[in-house]
């Protein structure tokens, strides 16, 4: 009989997940998840989700890690729920309530112009209740303490808000915003220029890049699979990426290539192209103005 301690065998596994991540589970709870269930020697997620966020957590299993930054910076899309009336002390449900105001009187046209005005670059202070570090401290472990210092505001992008629905004070928008947007933030911001106070009663991130949330694709549904079932579900390791240009590795020249070796090759200078033999990707190199190809992210499948 095997003992209850006995540690998992971990194996190489490569490519991304689109996690569906359930509400009540932090992001890095739910990247162990997934890592042990395809028993992936590493595994790293593209931009964390609060605990009472739910929706879209792309997962990079294996050597997809190396293209994990790539979405880190990417645009998000997130639908949310600001309830007007009341503001909490973390922005969302989890927090007590610090006050409560009137809610004015409001027509879709009142809040469409009010929505126009937090469109384009905008300064944004990050919240207290996040993951920011202070002197190696994240912030939330100082509020948690009533402890709040000065934080500067930060330029953030908006590319659209637009409005879902308006009933009973709760306001349902769909937020398309670079990457660093605290949406909690932007939802006590609106409430505020809306003449009231408001926090957020659901957030749910539909869109990373060009990846889209497949709702299906949770835990449970991961569980419910074999080991096989799991893998076919996984995306290239290049998938984040498979927007960049494509070029073949010159004939020859393979293994020089995934030895981190520069190439001649016919092709005009670009900044970053993804490299191919065949189907299979090699890697993320630069091609420079001489037509000499520059490994620079080298896939070892």
């Amino acid at each position: 009989m095997r003992s209850s301690s006995t540690k998992i065998q971990r194996r190489p596994v490569h490519g991304v997940f689109l996690l569906n991540k359930p509400l009540g589970l932090s992001s890095n709870a739910a990247l162990q998840k997934v890592r042990w269930l395809f028993r992936a020697q590493k595994a790293g997620h593209t931009g964390a989700l609060d605990p009472l966020a739910s929706g879209l957590l792309p997962i990079c299993l294996g050597e997809a890690t190396k293209f994990s930054h790539y979405l880190l910076d990417s645009d998000k899309r997130y639908r949310t729920v600001v309830q007007l009336g009341q503001s909490t002390t973390t922005g969302d449900v989890e927090g007590e309530v610090l006050e409560q105001q009137a809610i004015p009187h409001l027509t879709p046209r009142d809040i469409e112009a009010v929505l126009a005005q937090f469109l384009g670059q905008i300064q944004q202070v990050p919240p207290m209740y996040s993951a920011l570090k202070k002197h190696g401290r994240p912030l939330y472990e100082l509020a948690r303490q009533g402890i709040e210092i000065e934080r500067e505001a930060r330029p953030i992008q908006i590319h659209s808000i637009t409005l879902l629905a308006y009933q009973n004070g709760a306001l349902s928008l769909e937020v398309l915003c670079s990457k660093g947007t605290y949406v909690r933030v932007l939802g006590e911001d609106i409430a505020k220029a809306l003449g009231t106070v408001g926090h957020l009663s659901y957030l749910q991130r539909i869109q990373t890049g060009h990846f889209q949330l497949i709702p299906e694709y949770s835990i449970e549904y991961l569980e419910s699979l074999t080991e096989a079932e799991r893998e076919q579900l996984l995306l290239p390791v290049y998938s984040s990426i498979d927007h960049f240009p494509k070029v073949q590795v010159p004939e020859g020249r393979r293994e020089y290539f995934s030895r981190g070796m520069e190439s001649n090759i016919d092709h005009a200078a670009a900044a970053q192209v993804l490299v191919f033999d065949a189907e299979h990707c090699l890697g993320l190199a630069e091609i420079t103005d001489k037509k000499r190809l520059v490994p620079k992210r080298v896939l070892n499948l």
